[in-house]
């Protein structure tokens, strides 16, 4: 047998160690940066793989638990576990967050996933294509500091994947775009760039462009249940009704997420403005500080698509979601202040009957 001792020689590679259980959960300096050894011990790191109604569901070095509503935390969040009082357990500071404005009449911010390393936007080579929507998602991914990959999946059912491809560049020169088959042994081999071990990876999109799909192929089982499109409009239906992390084999943590029907932006700008940096470069060279990029006067981005060098719906899509990024954020930021504003009564009134009571 010929033993290997380069790892003794200068320069030689170190030997190999076998991750921890809590390095196989994603655990990196970023997290152990912000505990002593201390605290360690007395709340051990655990980290959220999924929400349930009844609780999340933490996991840790010897730790699988479902512990009460309280913390407020989302999949992937880090917790230092407090087994006298679960819902005390503490939130560790975010890599990364995803969140958007609930859906509905309010304007609650709804949590989607934290510690997220590389979002893959998918969407499918058929009439679910659709580039407003990709844009939407990779000005979230941009805005939550995460590395967006678009995946167009049905490459192999297209007569020609190569305009969807083409298309799908023209959202960012930032984002990498894979076209495959979301079936098979493709999607590892396709993706593996991303999928590292001790890393988290996350698959967003409408339903029925293949998630869970996909997260199967890396999973190498068929765990997850998967359906059909609608023949019609080629619109999927959920399957997925849960975010929950799964392991694959290679080291990878993956996040499958039920497809979202409405994906509202809030506090959102500098994402946006990372997507549309074409047009703010451009804007920032027009005349005025104040231009609306209409009919001013050395209006530069008008110049530039009276010379067809810029979409005129690419503009129309930069005002939509800065509009609606604009309302909703002031929205919220509306709502703080009135929270804020009613908590320091609240606490005036107390101190007045107290000073009372004495």
């Amino acid at each position: 047998m010929v033993r290997d001792y380069s790892a003794f020689l200068p320069g030689g590679k170190p030997p190999r160690r076998e991750p921890t259980a809590l390095e196989g959960l994603g655990w990196g300096p970023a997290f152990a940066s912000q505990i002593d050894a201390g605290a360690l011990t007395e709340t051990p790191p655990v980290r959220v793989v999924a929400v349930h109604r009844s609780g999340l569901q933490v996991v840790g070095d010897g730790i699988d638990e479902t512990i009460p509503p309280g913390p407020e935390a989302t999949v992937g969040d880090w917790l230092l576990y407090d087994r006298a009082r679960p819902r005390s357990s503490r939130v560790l500071e975010r890599k990364s967050l995803i969140k958007r404005r609930a859906p509905g009449t309010g304007r609650e911010v709804q949590l989607i996933a934290a510690n997220i390393d590389t979002v893959f936007v998918v969407t499918s080579c058929n009439q679910d294509f659709n580039v407003a929507r990709l844009e939407r998602y990779v000005a979230l991914a941009f805005e939550a500091g995460i590395e967006p990959v678009i995946v167009l999946t049905k490459a192999d059912l297209a007569e020609d994947p190569t305009p969807y491809v083409e298309e799908a560049r023209k959202v960012s020169d930032r984002v990498p775009v894979v076209a495959l088959d979301a079936r098979g042994e493709e999607p590892t081999a396709a993706l593996a760039d991303w999928c590292k071990p001790g890393r988290t990876v996350a698959f967003l999109g409408s339903s029925g462009v293949g998630k869970s799909t996909l997260t199967n192929a890396l999973l190498g089982t068929q765990a997850i249940a998967t359906q059909g499109i609608r023949e019609d409009d080629a619109r999927g239906r959920h399957t997925t009704t849960r975010r929950e992390l799964h392991a694959t084999p290679g080291g990878c943590l993956v996040l499958d997420t039920p497809g979202m029907r409405e994906l509202q932006l809030t506090d959102a700008a500098a994402g946006i403005a990372d997507v549309f940096e074409d047009i703010e470069a451009l804007a920032a060279k027009c005349r005025f500080a104040d231009c609306r990029h209409e009919t001013e006067p050395g209006c530069a981005v008008q110049t530039v698509i009276e010379n067809d060098s810029l979409d005129p719906a690419r503009l129309a899509r930069w005002r939509k979601l800065q509009a609606e990024d604009a309302f909703n954020s002031s929205s919220l930021a509306e709502r703080r202040e009135k929270d804020r504003a009613f908590g320091k009564l609240v606490r005036s009134a107390v101190k007045a009957k107290a000073d009372r009571d004495r």
